[in-house]
């Protein structure tokens, strides 16, 4: 499975921004542990503070198109290094926020759109312009894994920070941490990006995009990308708040979190290696089918620490690793001249999910008390995204840089 990552070079481009995206990743999925602890300290309410992770949900997926483009456009260092700054920024200046506006500014906006400069569309985009054919697949699922390797040691770490010296001091250590992810810009862009040849036809980003949002795989494609977003952010910005609602500890929270980081270091990985086996498309229905059986089965299942030690494992298993197949199709169906721009777009409507589902989450609590129709709407929106992906068109391969 790893022998196409056996070169210096490969491996450098890799584990870079596996590492980048670890932080980046590790720091976003970890914010639903302060939903608590915010609330408490500044009395805003459970609604706000879901609004303003709401709105972080709907900034991060707007970002990527553009930080796509612009990394296509001026590479991807500059890119990577303001997002950086601005997750930094972000971070560091929560603890003096005092109204939901601040709020908003601070976790919905700077955290949230420098996470998102530092994620997916930028890391993928960048790799794949580095990194031979026949190593794109491994190594997208690898760098998937990074993501995930962040949330699993970023959750405790930081439930543990928030114990001992309280939500402040852990949002100013997470600043700190993502200083780490700095030297790891200079790895990634040390190595040339592999000149690919340019075709008469190629008339910018513009154009690609406009030939995309006229291709059906493509628009389907964002429609199961989207019940992705609002699962994915619901369950990290109110898992939390159901694990209380059960009567279990803060502990059985961050542990879940750490196990769905932990699961799908393994899902990303076998992601990876299916995208070189299986069509892409059947791989992104089994993953959303089995999301529909694993819910369903949480809801029958009594409310104990390990019933959700469990369905954390279970869905921590396909969490984040859609992503290697979602892009596997958008590099079949387009190529990587502009995958940092196109796969940004399928991530906007990932994050457009987002926010409906931090946002939903919140209102669901404050007006029902409890997270159950949120819970059914999880399950109607995975069983529609299965099904969306199965006419998808995985086109031929269209040149040699083409993702495969």
């Amino acid at each position: 499975m790893f022998q196409s990552l056996r070169k210096p070079e490969v491996l450098i481009v890799t584990l870079a921004a596996a590492g980048i995206l670890a932080i980046t990743m590790g720091a976003r999925q970890s914010l639903g542990l302060f939903v608590g602890p915010l609330n408490t300290s500044t009395g805003l309410g459970i609604t706000t503070i879901s609004l303003a992770l709401a709105v972080g949900q709907f900034s991060w997926g707007a970002i990527q198109p553009l930080a796509g483009a612009a990394a296509d456009r001026y590479g991807p260092r500059v890119v990577l290094i303001g997002g950086l700054w601005l997750l930094i920024l972000g971070c560091a200046l929560t603890p003096f926020m005092s109204s939901g506006i601040g709020l908003i500014f601070s976790l919905g906006l700077l955290t949230a759109i420098g996470a998102g400069a530092g994620s997916f569309s930028v890391l993928i985009g960048a790799a794949s312009q580095r990194l031979p054919l026949e190593s794109r697949g491994t190594a997208s699922g690898v760098i998937n894994a990074g993501g995930s390797f962040g949330q699993f040691v970023f959750a405790p770490v930081l439930q543990k920070l928030i114990q001992l010296t309280g939500w402040m001091g852990a949002m100013w250590s997470m600043a700190a941490m993502t200083l780490l992810a700095l030297p790891l810009v200079a790895k990634l862009t040390s190595v040339r990006p592999i000149p690919v040849e340019h075709s008469d036809k190629d008339h910018g980003a513009w154009q690609a995009t406009r030939h995309a949002m006229r291709d059906s795989s493509y628009l389907l494609l964002h429609a199961g990308f989207f019940t992705c977003g609002f699962h994915i952010a619901f369950l990290v910005t109110h898992l939390p708040g159901e694990i209380d609602l059960c009567g279990l500890p803060p502990s059985v929270a961050s542990w879940s979190l750490a196990i769905i980081g932990l699961a799908n270091i393994f899902g990303s990985l076998y992601a990876g290696s299916c995208v070189a086996r299986y069509r892409s498309k059947y791989v992104l229905a089994v993953m959303y089918a089995s999301r529909a059986v694993l819910i369903a089965g949480y809801l029958l299942a009594p409310k104990t620490d390990w019933t959700f030690y469990i369905f954390a494992a279970g869905l921590g298993f396909t969490w984040l690793a859609t992503v290697p197949p979602t892009a596997a199709i958008v590099g079949k169906l387009f190529g990587v001249r502009y995958l940092g721009t196109l796969f940004g777009l399928t991530l906007f409507s990932h994050q457009v999910g987002g926010f409906l589902g931090a946002y939903l989450g919140g209102l669901a609590i404050a007006t029902f008390g409890d997270f159950t129709w949120m819970w059914y709407a999880d399950i109607a929106l995975a069983v529609l995204a299965a099904i969306a992906n199965l006419p998808i068109r995985e086109g031929r391969v269209m040149n040699s840089s083409v993702v495969t």
